[in-house]
């Protein structure tokens, strides 16, 4: 889970946007502000050289390399849904709240980037609770009790309330999950200490209680079969077929999701729940159920977390299989939140280590070089923010006191990456601009 500290309230709502794709391109430009401005490798980069191009920014003339820039504003739809979510809570109109949330996971409704909306409801109604506890840790106040159970405590007298809802039993369940987050610090197993230790099992425990009861596929729930694959990360004694078993039946109540997808695939691998062979196994059990959505894309989709954080994953994936299911994806979805989630993907998160010699792999080097024809072939657009989580993985996990400078840092990598790629093209004086209307290079 994506830290959700009042300073990178924004960024979560957009971060976790970068991980769906939108219904449509000119939805999503317009709700975030698509600045299509003349933005050039020389203005933006001049003080990142490209080891691997052998481009500085001396080397690019103004208006050389141009690319429209979406500015990572504040996402209107997650953010008012959001903020709905919190208003509706801090009135205490808890049925009212349910119900929105029960209809938007009945209907599978997503915002113009393609989030639940149910989530995004939720997320909103309990992030007083979860940032205050957060604030209290900031402080120092771990050792006041009070303080820090305070908000939970309402939660689950609200809870009791309305005993017989599970909408708002799931939603705080996910307080309790992501407070034990908190605590868990988002550090290392093995350097957490005793105490946090305990008191993150607590609110997994209780979590793990309050959700005990509900059957998301029987309630025809994504929200709820979302949240009981959230308690896995506190489980550690689930066994693979468990654990694989109830990613398959939250796929398959939101196929269109690709999100559920890669966290199976994270899941499966030897460090959590899985082998390398049952990474395999689901990989291809999940293309063929999702056929009919993603093509081969469903192989894809499990594997991408995967072999960005397992070279030896990587190493063993089926390539044609892989590289098939990429350009599925693609062709169904081709916006430009897409295209930024897989052309970041192969220029930048899977580059990560690449020098090792235990991370060289041919399927690394072919995924990675797939970053030319994404970019070339369907880029209209650079989406900041999505470049930026990039560098780091995709880590959900990450601490982000800026989003501006976040963004600013994706923004860099995402030129200078597109400016190492036409190298030889800015070298002979020729103009590179990306527009709504594809690539073009012509004389400068």
């Amino acid at each position: 889970m994506l830290n959700k500290n009042t300073p990178a309230r924004h960024l979560f709502r957009q971060v976790f946007s970068s991980f769906l794709s939108g219904d449509d391109r000119a939805a999503a430009a317009s709700s975030t502000g698509l600045q299509p401005g003349q933005l050039t490798f020389q203005d933006t980069a001049s003080r990142h050289q490209t080891q691997s191009s052998g481009l500085s920014a001396k080397d690019a003339t103004k208006d050389q390399l141009i690319v429209p820039i979406c500015e990572p504003t504040q996402d209107t739809n997650s953010g008012a849904l959001q903020d709905q979510g919190q208003f509706l809570a801090r009135q205490d109109r808890w049925s009212e709240l349910s119900t929105h949330i029960a209809e938007a996971d009945k209907a599978r409704h997503n915002t113009p980037h393609g989030l639940p909306v149910a989530e995004l409801l939720a997320h909103g109604a309990r992030s007083d609770v979860v940032n205050a506890v957060e604030h209290a840790l900031s402080l120092g106040h771990a050792g006041d009790r009070r303080k820090m159970i305070e908000g939970v405590m309402g939660l689950e007298a609200m809870c009791v309330e309305h005993r017989d809802d599970p909408y708002l039993r799931t939603l705080v369940a996910l307080a309790h999950i992501d407070v034990a987050w908190i605590w868990r610090g988002y550090s290392d197993v093995l350097s957490i200490t005793v105490a946090n230790g305990q008191r993150c099992a607590a609110h997994f425990d209780r979590a793990a209680a309050l959700l005990h009861p509900l059957d998301g596929i029987a309630l025809d729930s994504p929200f709820i079969a979302a949240a009981k694959t959230a308690l896995l990360a506190g489980q550690r004694s689930a066994g693979t077929t468990q654990v694989a078993d109830d990613f398959a039946a939250l796929i398959d109540l939101d196929p269109n999701n690709h999100r559920p997808m890669r966290s199976l695939g994270t899941h499966m691998l030897p460090r959590w729940f899985g082998s390398y062979s049952a990474l395999e196994l689901e990989a291809r059990r999940t293309a063929v159920r999702t056929q009919a959505i993603w093509g081969d894309g469903g192989y894809t989709w499990v594997y991408f977390d995967a072999i960005a954080l397992d070279p030896e994953a990587c190493a063993r994936v089926d390539i044609d299989f892989f590289m098939d299911g990429l350009r599925d994806i693609v062709s169904r979805q081709p916006d430009q939140e897409m295209i930024n989630l897989l052309a970041s993907y192969c220029a930048v998160a899977l580059r990560y280590g690449e020098d090792a010699p235990e991370n060289a792999s041919p399927q690394r080097s072919e995924i990675a070089e797939a970053a030319d024809w994404l970019i070339r072939d369907h880029l209209r657009e650079i989406h900041p923010l999505i470049w930026a989580h990039a560098t780091q993985r995709f880590d959900n996990n990450l601490r982000v006191t800026s989003a501006r400078r976040f963004a600013d840092h994706g923004r860099r990598d995402a030129l200078r990456f597109i400016a190492g790629l036409f190298r030889h093209e800015i070298e002979a004086g020729q103009r590179v601009e990306f527009s709504a209307k594809g690539l073009r290079v012509s004389p400068d």
